[in-house]
């Protein structure tokens, strides 16, 4: 009797101490979860290495292939929801330096000078926007990121003069040199940063990549390949009624001014946001699936008129396939013609079709035979 009175004392001692203990773990557990779900960032800034040195950001590399462009979020496999981007736009319009503002003013003068002259059709000073921040939180259950963007209001000779990085200033600094850090890509002024894209991946019906040649005609990016679909942010047209932009409606609208199809005739997921770290423009990268729309078909409604045909000069269609995609974008004529972030979509698109495992599987064997 008198064991079984301690044993029974043994126990409830026991499990008192196991209940608070029990207890307090459960606490600090949903403690966790409360303070993430409340708002605390998991930001996308530059990390250091165990013993304090850093550590650098990698940009996109595939074999010979080597780009500017950094993912800074999203690996293809899921896509990022319309309802996990917030964009905000902040009221202030950025402001450049003083020694920055005299480009700007060379650039503004010599657009009036040709249009006096009739030389040339001047560069028309569209309203755009400049990004001041990109940070990335986690949801508290299913680690599903939320994405908040950060805009503020400029214009294209802004652009046109904050791209001058590596024009030197009279003490022989450069702006690159003043206000960027190679080992930490994410930490710049918004000044610097004036420009956010969408870029789309297509592919058609019958499984063929709309990859695009950039005409000669345009400003920046002048010959190069480039994605299926690459549309410029506009405060003009995408913030109608003073509303912050939609990016995936900003997608839609280069799929309709660029391809000539319209929001019905595909699906649209939104896979990553990149950052060209060398010209310090930031993108959403989305892939879109034709619904019925085969190559062909694409080719003769293009050929019954495009909005903005002038931009491409010419268009390919490649088998959707990792191999043909690969090859194609490795072959030694384009493999040094290509826009900095549209190799990084394009296999974020086959990554997420067909698995990174069986992607990567298929990279790796047309690398060897390389």
């Amino acid at each position: 009797m008198d064991i079984d009175l301690g044993n029974g004392i043994v126990g409830a001692i026991l499990g008192v101490v196991f209940a608070t203990l029990f207890q307090q773990w459960t606490q600090d557990v949903w403690f966790r979860i409360r303070r993430r779900s409340a708002g605390a960032v998991r930001s996308l800034t530059y990390r250091r290495g165990r013993d304090g040195g850093p550590v650098a950001w990698s940009t996109f590399s595939l074999g010979p292939l080597q780009t500017s462009a950094l993912l800074v979020e999203g690996d293809g496999d899921r896509a990022i929801a319309p309802e996990s981007v917030h964009v905000q736009v902040l009221d202030q319009e950025v402001r450049l330096p003083e020694e920055m503002a005299a480009w700007r003013d060379e650039i503004e003068a010599e657009e009036a000078r040709a249009a006096d002259s009739g030389e040339r059709a001047p560069v028309w000073n569209g309203p755009r926007y400049a990004v001041e921040s990109l940070e990335v939180s986690r949801t508290a259950l299913d680690e599903r990121p939320e994405v908040h963007l950060r805009l503020r209001p400029t214009d294209y000779y802004t652009f046109l003069a904050a791209q001058q990085l590596d024009r030197r200033f009279p003490d022989g600094t450069t702006p690159r040199g003043r206000w960027l850090d190679p080992a930490d890509p994410l930490a710049a002024p918004a000044f610097l940063q004036c420009s956010f894209g969408a870029n789309v991946a297509v592919v058609t019906a019958d499984h063929l990549l709309v990859v695009t040649r950039r005409s000669n005609r345009v400003r920046t990016g002048s010959g190069v390949w480039n994605s299926s679909v690459n549309e410029g942010l506009s405060r003009h047209i995408d913030s109608a009624g003073r509303n912050a932009p939609d990016l995936h409606a900003v997608a839609r609208r280069g799929m309709r001014e660029e391809l000539a199809v319209e929001p019905h005739e595909y699906t649209l997921e939104l896979l990553a946001f990149a950052l060209d770290v060398e010209r310090r423009q930031w993108c959403a990268h989305f892939y879109a699936r034709l619904k019925e729309l085969t190559g062909e078909g694409l080719r003769e409604r293009m050929s019954r008129g495009v909005a903005d045909r002038w931009e491409h000069q010419r268009i390919e269609y490649v088998p959707f396939r990792t191999a043909d995609v690969t090859r194609f974008l490795l072959d030694p004529e384009r493999l040094h013609s290509w826009a900095p972030v549209a190799p990084s979509l394009f296999h974020l698109a086959l990554v997420h079709v067909h698995g990174r495992a069986s992607v990567e599987r298929a990279q790796a064997q047309v690398l060897r035979r390389l």
